[in-house]
């Protein structure tokens, strides 16, 4: 497993996490094993907007000898009086359901207090004025909360929580799919989503991946919008290339599709490449670079997709991306100009021409 480290808090986090909102279905014992599969392959990193109330005592059992090794996203706005999942704003409802959950987790404290499902202005609003956000406030501050969060699929509504300086990560719908403006959950054109990432990874909040395969429509090619199936693999290198991104959850409903995600890890290059977009995207997609590292090998040795990133950050306002730039081996400045990324990339970047403006804008 690898791992990255949330900046607000320096937690270390697993780049694949577990999504729950199937796990229930298998049965409790089929689950609490998945879990515990989980576990032993270094997954540390939990979502707990589950399909239905009985995730919560499957991750009470399953984590019961183990609880501080892990981290807990837990949405505050999540309704499981039903035994369903069902979706509320009414604040004693909302106590009642979080104060029923920690029961069930068998703990006392949440790592990461996420404010469910915020796509619309009113419903930002109706979080700001009802008492949710105060109240979350509140339990951070007695230490039951660790990390205040935003789960939402409307860039708008996360900049303007990211304004008011609340939160520490962000839960957003990230693939091929949503960003190049295919899906309900497409919201938002290809730059102003590649520039939310960015500004998240500059103020150090990371990013939490949702539906990263689309709902499964991404994984078959009669239901992706780009009539050619991608795979698990490349779906998941493609939400972990994005800036400021901490760690994926996809959704598993038993030990079987586990094994299948965590075979990410030892996939090759070649099998987890994306650059087939660029061949099935919209135009407008075309000549910015995603940072998938096609280009590669450069014959100056330069890291392209990284050099790239830097200076997409440096403009996105992080003020280490620059330290970070100069701390490469090789710089811009090192391009020969041979034409060989221009010739490779497949998003028909002009990467020449960037090296110079990269070169003159760090000064080497």
């Amino acid at each position: 497993m690898k791992y990255r480290t949330l900046p607000h808090g320096n937690e270390s986090i697993s780049i694949i996490g577990l999504g729950s909102s199937s796990l229930a279905a298998a049965g409790q014992q089929e689950a609490v094993a998945t879990v515990r599969m989980a576990l032993q392959a270094g997954v540390n990193f939990f979502d707990l907007a589950a399909g239905d109330a009985a995730a919560f005592g499957i991750y009470g059992e399953a984590l019961a000898d183990c609880r501080h090794q892990v981290y807990l996203q837990v949405h505050f706005g999540a309704d499981y009086r039903s035994g369903q999942y069902g979706w509320t704003q009414d604040l004693a409802a909302i106590r009642d359901s979080v104060t029923w959950q920690l029961q069930q987790l068998k703990t006392d404290y949440i790592d990461f207090a996420m404010i469910h499902c915020v796509d619309e202005d009113d419903d930002l609003q109706m979080a700001l004025n009802n008492g949710v956000i105060d109240w979350m406030c509140q339990l951070k501050k007695q230490g039951v909360i660790r990390h205040l969060g935003l789960s939402t699929h409307t860039p708008s509504i996360a900049h303007q929580l990211l304004d008011r300086k609340l939160i520490d990560i962000l839960m957003f719908s990230i693939n091929p799919a949503y960003d190049y403006q295919h899906g309900d959950y497409a919201i938002g054109n290809v730059e102003e989503r590649a520039a939310l990432y960015r500004r998240c990874e500059a103020e150090g909040v990371g990013i939490s991946v949702m539906k990263a395969f689309c709902g499964g429509q991404l994984l078959n090619e009669k239901t992706s919008p780009f009539a050619q199936a991608l795979t698990r693999w490349q779906c998941l290198r493609y939400a972990l290339d994005r800036p400021g991104v901490l760690t994926v959850l996809p959704g598993v409903r038993d030990r079987e599709d586990l094994r299948q995600i965590l075979g990410y890890l030892q996939a090759s290059d070649e099998e987890t490449d994306y650059s087939v977009l660029a061949s099935l995207t919209a135009r407008q997609a075309l000549g910015v670079c995603v940072y998938c590292h096609h280009c590669q090998p450069c014959p100056a040795g330069l890291d392209i997709g990284l050099i790239n990133k830097y200076y997409d950050l440096s403009q996105a306002g992080d003020p280490l991306a620059k330290d970070h730039y100069h701390h490469l081996t090789k710089k811009a400045s090192d391009c020969l100009q041979c034409g060989h990324c221009d010739r490779r990339c497949p998003f028909h970047v002009a990467q020449m021409r960037r090296m110079r403006q990269i070169a003159e804008t760090f000064g080497e």
